[in-house]
């Protein structure tokens, strides 16, 4: 009686009403941020993929340039597949190196882009030229007579060029160590670098950075993390850019992660994505031997 008499009934009611809309608001509140939780968790993953999906990319463009060839190229297949590492490369090389042919018996092409082969690989290659656009990027070489069919990856590709001559034009550089140079691994928490003599290390540097795991769903805590994650990777290679700015050689080769590799594309002659991690120096060992393989293909 005496709430109604000083109004404070009616206050009362229009208390729980806003308490019940409140309660109303929260839970939509809470289920908007579960939503952007699940959402930045799915991003996450999505980029996980990346750089797996990326190379299956490469291997079926390869597929769809076959195709587009033509059914007789899509029938033929390498006459045999080998990876080249240290010495059986250097004997491949020197074979290479040994072939002399009449003057214009032998035509040498680095081909950047199976999707679009020049009229002279084409010419040189005939139908066997389908098989040249799977192996690109590569160096093809073949003479008139067709002895010398082949194709090798260039871990050090020179500009695009196509010519006949009396011996296979390539230079070692493109397939091995030479001179001095910076290797250097750059992944989203680590960083590896070393300057190099031909294949012999003369001085290493590198760390790692603390980079947040992935953070289980829920909360805005999510989004916060999410934030302080990509912070950390800028951080990190902020720090990378630094040290490889800093070197002391004028050549540079920069590999490592897919996702990383664009921020260094203008800074390094070579930019190359491998799977090595771990330690930063058996990461880059292992980084060096990725990059320097070299796979051949018999046409």
């Amino acid at each position: 009686m005496l709430d109604r008499v000083l109004g404070r009934a009616e206050l009362k009611e229009r208390i729980a009403d806003l308490e019940d809309e409140l309660d109303s608001r929260e839970q939509q509140l809470e289920a908007e941020q579960r939503r952007r939780a699940d959402a930045v968790s799915d991003r996450q993953d999505a980029e996980e993929e990346i750089n797996r999906l990326e190379d299956r990319i490469a291997e079926l463009e390869g597929e769809v340039e076959r195709l587009r060839d033509g059914q007789a190229g899509a029938e033929r297949a390498f006459a045999a597949e080998e990876t080249l590492r240290d010495g059986r490369l250097r004997a491949v090389l020197d074979r290479l190196e040994s072939i002399e042919t009449d003057p214009e018996g032998a035509f040498t092409a680095y081909v950047p882009d199976g999707h679009d082969l020049s009229e002279s690989v084409r010419e040189a290659f005939g139908d066997r030229a389908a098989l040249v656009g799977r192996a690109a990027p590569c160096l093809a070489v073949t003479d008139d007579a067709a002895l010398v069919d082949a194709c090798l990856s260039v871990p050090n590709p020179p500009e695009p060029f196509a010519e006949w001559s009396d011996v296979v034009a390539f230079e070692r550089s493109w397939f091995e160590p030479t001179g001095s140079f910076t290797f250097a691994l750059v992944r989203s928490d680590l960083f590896a670098m070393a300057e190099y003599d031909g294949d012999e290390q003369v001085a290493f540097q590198g760390f790692d950075s603390d980079l947040k795991s992935k953070h289980s769903k829920g909360g805005y805590s999510q989004a916060r993390f999410e934030r302080l994650r990509d912070e950390q990777i800028d951080n990190h290679l902020d720090r990378c850019q630094v040290a490889l700015e800093d070197r002391k050689t004028e050549r540079l080769f920069v590999v490592g992660e897919r996702t990383v590799l664009d921020e260094f594309e203008e800074l390094a002659d070579v930019v190359s994505s491998v799977s090595a991690s771990g330690e930063p120096e058996p990461a880059l060992e292992s980084a060096f031997r990725e990059f320097w393989r070299v796979q051949l293909r018999a046409l």
